[in-house]
């Protein structure tokens, strides 16, 4: 066993991390540039020790998509009969990656407009917009640049879509894009029909084998409008118009959700169904968590599902005695946001590309979008219970802020939610 730290780690912290891992200091090894954790990942991948590896998958290509014998229809066709949702990796995430393909060869695909911030410069994704482009159509890529450890690989998708002829933006200065959208416009007879995508999620095939992510494939007029305008706030060619359904970061994200938990405090106080479960990376902007708080002690039970950082404190009487955070570190990285609010019996629920965070509410484009259809919501919603009653790969924050993890008790069945999922939703054979 080893410690490796950067060769400039300050000393205090190197004897923290002696300490917490019971070393010596002659088991420091102080290297001179990054620390490069992935080398580790050839101990496991070198074929003598499989029994560190999980048993192979495939993602499950959704029954509603596919295609009967004879049929002609493309994603859009089917986007048209109703919405679709996904929850990768379970599901597979070649729906998204079709119907932008399909949508490159379409004749009467009019115009392609989609955010990228990790998706790599030769992707399948980045290939269909520049076999769209010089196709002759309208395409613009909103591309983050700053997206972290992939500066480089956005820079040269930049310039592979500019030489097909594609409009390249880059985004509000000050704020990075974060937003998983792609919209696309399609002539149908006489009329204009949009379709989009929304996500939680990159468009990065290899993360979306990886990381938990909801998507949303739909048609409804007022959300694609909404992201229409949201499109053109980010090319410069609108002013921030006011959009119907979607929540959007900087603007009505946050106050969106704070009104939310607030409306759930005032349904708690007037003795109405109030609960509230969100699924998150991480929760540190200060507002919310004040709301959360007010919405504990109006009566309002919250249970959060926050993966990595929480700056609240669960379970302080007077303040948070009605709040539970639990964090699930298993085989898949926990990637997608949700927000459920009871909402006195009509519930509602959200999915989001935008964490609790300062930097996610105040300082990027984000976007939130409902999912409405009944079926769908209550499938997430179901999901979320199932996230709830992990007793196998969750730990529960106290209220000192240390974390306990869960174990079934005597009697109890195990429940893996990953292993659940891809139980119900996948080919996999444990």
């Amino acid at each position: 066993m080893r410690l490796e730290v950067v060769d400039n780690c300050p000393q205090p912290l190197v004897d923290f991390l002696l300490k917490e891992f019971g070393l010596t200091e002659e088991e420091v090894y102080r290297v001179n540039g990054p620390v490069n954790l992935t080398r580790l990942m050839s101990v496991c991948n070198n074929g003598t020790n499989e029994h560190l590896t999980y048993p192979p998958f495939t993602p499950e290509y959704p029954k509603v998509l596919q295609t009967r014998p004879n049929s002609t229809e493309n994603v859009l066709d089917y986007v048209k009969k109703a919405d679709i949702l996904l929850h990768h990796p379970y599901e597979s995430f070649t729906p998204v990656i079709d119907m932008l393909r399909q949508a490159a060869k379409d004749p009467n695909v009019l115009a392609i407009r989609q955010t990228l911030y990790r998706t790599g410069a030769h992707s399948e994704m980045a290939d269909a917009l520049v076999e769209a482009a010089r196709h002759g159509k309208e395409v613009t890529v909103v591309v983050e640049i700053r997206a972290r450890f992939d500066e480089e690989e956005n820079l040269a998708l930049a310039l592979r879509l500019q030489e097909a002829g594609a409009v390249v933006v880059y985004g509000v200065v000050g704020y990075k894009t974060h937003a998983k959208m792609m919209l696309i416009v399609r002539r149908e007879g006489r009329s204009i029909q949009r379709y989009a995508h929304l996500g939680t999620g990159n468009y990065h095939a290899g993360n979306a084998r990886l990381y938990t992510d909801y998507s949303l494939l739909t048609c409804d007029k007022d959300i694609t409008n909404d992201v229409r305008k949201i499109f053109q706030q980010l090319t410069g060619m609108g002013k921030a118009f006011k959009v119907r359904k979607l929540l959007h970061a900087p603007f009505t994200l946050k106050k969106g959700l704070i009104d939310r938990i607030n409306h759930e405090a005032a349904n708690a106080k007037e003795g109405k169904s109030a609960r509230i479960i969100i699924k998150i990376n991480a929760l540190t902007e200060k507002q919310m968590i004040r709301a959360l708080y007010k919405a504990s002690q109006a009566g309002v039970n919250i249970d959060l599902i926050v993966r990595g950082i929480c700056c609240l404190r669960p379970g302080i009487e007077g303040l948070s005695e009605n709040i539970k955070v639990r964090s699930i570190v298993g085989r898949f990285l926990e990637h997608s946001r949700v927000f459920y609010f009871e909402n006195d019996g009509e519930s509602q629920v959200y999915c989001s590309s935008a964490d609790g965070m300062s930097r996610n509410l105040n300082n990027r484009i984000e976007t939130c979008f409902p999912v409405e259809e009944p079926k769908m919501a209550n499938r997430i919603r179901k999901e979320l219970e199932l996230f709830l009653s992990d007793n196998v790969r969750s730990w529960t924050l106290q209220s000192d802020g240390s974390y306990v993890q869960n174990k079934p008790t005597r009697g109890q069945r195990r429940r893996n939610v990953q292993r659940k999922l891809l139980e119900t939703l996948t080919n996999y054979v444990p």
